[in-house]
């Protein structure tokens, strides 16, 4: 049975007899009334999965793996967010994010997170569509995002690199997320869409509130403040979006591909909100985290750090490694339009199943040692952190090349990153990301 001393509330308060909260964590493990303990000592039918402490305190790899060893698709009957199903293996997420016949992404179902969309204030975007409106829309933003754009990108990204690294202060503590995270990701944000960049900071600032609704550190006056906010993101836009719909040559940006393509071009303003915060937010979180993850990740495996030192033709590789081991988007939802048997279990129509692509990413049967940062992996883009079929991300390329040039920047300047103290990490089971790490610089 699990030590008493570590039984906290529901609110996840501090433990009792005095004990440090961090410690008893560390320990243990906790179910939706907070009781921590290992997954084998718990009624896992009753873990809720989606609660934000397992997150902030980076809680939840070995209730993944109790699940994929014991139960790898998981009915959860109670949760805030109503019941839903957990795919855990790889090749179990593979199978459902192909299938769109029987798993749908369409909003009227419900859309792509477990909170069922709000109906009074909906945002439409072409994630949360099926065939054949998804393909038209992703269409329409593609070149954008095409070889020929990373191209023409990647002089643009190493400059800004090289100037922000370069900014940063040597043997003095600072927030990598702040200083390096956040300002390379939301340089490439602004200039993506055409956006002022004296504004870029309003950019990482929507796509907190987008995927921050019940974050009270975020929004603490909930849904008014999130309707506000988001309301505030798409008056900052419309002016821009009718500008380039009026220019006679388009730009090479994102909103001016939205304002002149046949399908997008006459968007409602709530479907043009959607698809902006659909591009903000993939264009952020995924790069910004995955970018802090990564210095995190090299503190942790110094050895493999080494390898990539020797030999910076490793570079590419630390790029995608790093992306499955931090997996910043730790899963998708679809919903079941018919009965679906898996495993022995019959996922029923409407039901909710969410693809935890963070499991996925750990799941021994495809990835060996896949817990361990490991820089010359065979197959090492074999992961599932930019989704696959239809909705896999269409900025995939984008952010190697971002992680890789800032690696490569990093290897020109520095012998090491020093992690100072355990990241503070986001309470987002959707966003697995970071809030603050704070590192120092120990030059060549």
């Amino acid at each position: 049975m699990p030590d008493s001393s570590y039984n906290v509330g529901p609110d996840i308060g501090a433990a009792r007899g005095g004990q440090n909260i961090h410690e008893a964590v560390r320990r243990g493990r906790f179910n939706t009334n907070g009781v921590i303990a290992p997954p084998d000592q718990l009624d896992m039918d009753k873990v809720n999965l989606l609660h934000p402490e397992l997150w902030r305190r980076a809680e939840y790899f070995q209730y993944f793996k109790w699940l994929r060893d014991n139960s790898p698709v998981h009915y959860t009957e109670n949760s805030p967010e109503g019941p839903f199903w957990s795919i855990t293996r790889y090749e179990d997420i593979v199978a459902v994010d192909k299938d769109h016949q029987r798993f749908s992404s369409d909003a009227k179902y419900g859309g792509i997170t477990a909170v069922d969309l709000n109906h009074g204030f909906q945002l439409p975007m072409f994630i949360a569509m099926d065939r054949p409106e998804h393909t038209r829309y992703r269409k329409a933003v593609q070149p954008v995002m095409d070889s020929e754009s990373l191209k023409n990108f990647e002089h643009l990204i190493r400059e800004r690199t090289i100037q922000t690294l370069d900014s940063l202060p040597i043997y003095e503590p600072f927030d990598f997320v702040d200083k390096v995270s956040i300002e390379l990701t939301t340089m490439m944000l602004a200039t993506l869409f055409d956006f002022p960049q004296e504004d870029r900071r309003k950019l990482s600032r929507w796509s907190d509130v987008a995927t921050g609704k019940y974050n009270p550190d975020i929004c603490p006056g909930g849904e008014e403040q999130w309707q506000r906010e988001l309301t505030e993101c798409l008056m900052a836009f419309m002016t821009l979006w009718q500008e380039r719909g009026q220019s006679e040559v388009p730009g090479h940006d994102l909103l001016s591909a939205l304002a002149h393509d046949a399908t997008t071009k006459n968007m409602t303003p709530q479907e043009l909100l959607g698809n902006l915060i659909l591009l903000i937010v993939g264009g952020n979180d995924s790069t910004r985290n995955s970018m802090t993850g990564s210095v995190y990740a090299w503190n942790l495996f110094p050895k493999e750090y080494e390898k990539v030192k020797a030999d910076r033709s490793l570079v590419p590789n630390l790029a995608a490694e790093t992306l499955r081991w931090q997996t910043s988007l730790a899963y998708m939802r679809r919903t079941a339009v018919e009965d679906v048997e898996m495993h022995g279990k019959t996922i029923k129509k409407g039901d909710k199943v969410l693809m935890w692509y963070a499991s996925g990413n750990r799941d021994e049967r495809m990835i060996e040692r896949p817990d361990d940062i490991w820089i010359d992996r065979p197959n090492v883009r074999r992961h599932l952190t930019f989704g696959f079929g239809i909705h896999r991300c269409v900025g995939n390329r984008l952010a190697e090349l971002q992680m890789s040039i800032l690696w490569d920047e990093i290897l020109k300047r520095y012998s090491y990153i020093e992690v100072l103290e355990e990241p503070e990490r986001l309470p987002n089971c959707f966003v697995k990301g970071y809030k603050h790490l704070k590192v120092m610089l120990h030059p060549l």
